[in-house]
């Protein structure tokens, strides 16, 4: 068990524990947090590498992603943020343009937050979703198969491009990850378990082992370089088969790459990586 899911333990036994979000009558609740030195390094906002519009346009992207794994549409966000003294009023209008843009993008209202200073940049977003269908990690049924969406790999060899001193392209998923909302909302009927692809689809694929207690038997061997990407934001589901065609098809209206790559069996899954974040 690693440090997240234990400490997880030591607070809270709820039963809405194990997903992106908490479904509470009718509502999603979901909070992540994007911090200074473990998801981006000041480094690259001073030799603009990285704006910090687009660090506050993504700190909302990664929150909003776990509401869409969950079939459920943003409605408000809760913004906490530790802000550093030596930010001017520009640079608050900067980041402040970023969360305002993807209230926009994805048409919710910011309702209010805390705000305190520090020595450096840290996030926390709490996001409150609606849906009259949720979907969770403990719905993969013995025989469904597994897929996830896009192409998996991006973010890991950027984010090695950065720690390397060079530049990446602005349209880089790892600046701004690629949501598949409208694809999920028309084929979430016929999915059976999802959740969104953070830590790296192998990590993630142990979570959504342990979670419906289930096991996988790939088709075909996936490269390290794509099963440990994180801040993907790709989903990663499970669907029966006779539901597969009709998912392929949605997924071809919108024009996302569709991956079948395994099957759910007896037995469970356990990931040989860790989690992809760099440290001071």
């Amino acid at each position: 068990m690693n440090k997240e899911d234990f400490f997880i333990k030591q607070i809270s036994n709820s039963k809405y524990n194990g997903d992106d979000g908490a479904f509470i009558n009718g509502y999603v609740y979901s909070m992540d947090a994007f911090f200074e030195n473990v998801h981006f390094k000041k480094e690259w906002v001073d030799k603009k590498i990285i704006s910090l519009k687009q660090i506050a346009y993504k700190s909302m992207l990664v929150n909003i992603s776990d509401a869409i794994a969950m079939n459920a549409k943003p409605k408000y966000a809760l913004i906490s943020i530790a802000i550093p003294k030596s930010y001017t009023n520009e640079n608050l209008k900067e980041l402040s343009s970023g969360f305002k843009k993807a209230a926009r993008d994805f048409n919710f209202e910011i309702i209010g937050g805390d705000t305190i200073e520090n020595s450096k940049l840290d996030i926390s977003i709490t996001i409150v979703s609606k849906t009259k269908n949720p979907i969770f990690r403990n719905g993969v049924k013995e025989g469904d198969y597994l897929c996830y969406t896009g192409k998996l790999g991006e973010s890991k060899r950027d984010l090695e491009t950065l720690l390397s001193g060079k530049k990446i392209k602005k349209s880089s998923k790892f600046i701004k990850p690629t949501l598949r909302a409208d694809f999920f909302y028309e084929a979430a009927k016929y999915i059976n378990a999802a959740m969104d692809i953070s830590d790296g689809l192998f990590l993630d694929l142990e979570k959504l082992s342990n979670s419906s207690n289930i096991g996988f038997e790939f088709f075909k061997e996936i490269k390290e370089e794509v099963g440990i990407s994180g801040e993907e934001y790709e989903i990663l589901f499970s669907c029966n088969q006779k539901n597969l065609k009709k998912i392929e098809n949605i997924a071809k209206k919108y024009e996302i790459k569709l991956n079948i790559f395994a099957k759910a069996a007896r037995g469970s899954y356990k990931s040989s990586f860790s989690n992809h974040h760099f440290k001071d």
